[in-house]
């Protein structure tokens, strides 16, 4: 059982957390919402649960937890430039099917 970035994603975390000034790393998560059931949850980590399963990939600590691992287990987070936009894309081998904005997921 495990989440990853890739190593472009790794690097801008990584940068990120610089800029920022703190952090321990970002939480990957699920949530219930939009029209295919369930969305990702993204956010920078500054004060880890107790709860909290980890995972490290080139350095940077991946948080979540057991409810969501279970939607996320195999998920790479990879960091895309796609012409003038640029932003995290989630490679889940879990999902079955997705909206047509993208933005939820059906497992």
């Amino acid at each position: 059982m495990a989440i990853t970035l890739s190593e472009a994603a790794a690097n801008h975390v990584r940068n990120f957390l610089a800029r920022r000034g703190k952090g321990l790393g970002v939480r990957l998560g699920v949530k219930t919402s939009g029209c295919s059931g369930m969305a990702y949850k993204l956010e920078f980590v500054d004060v880890a649960d107790e709860s909290d399963l980890t995972f490290e990939s080139f350095g940077v600590t991946v948080f979540t937890d057991a409810k969501s691992l279970a939607y996320l287990d195999g998920t790479e987070l990879d960091f895309v430039k796609e012409g003038l936009n640029e932003g995290f894309k989630f490679n889940n081998p879990n999902v079955k099917n997705e909206c047509g904005c993208g933005e939820s997921f059906h497992v």
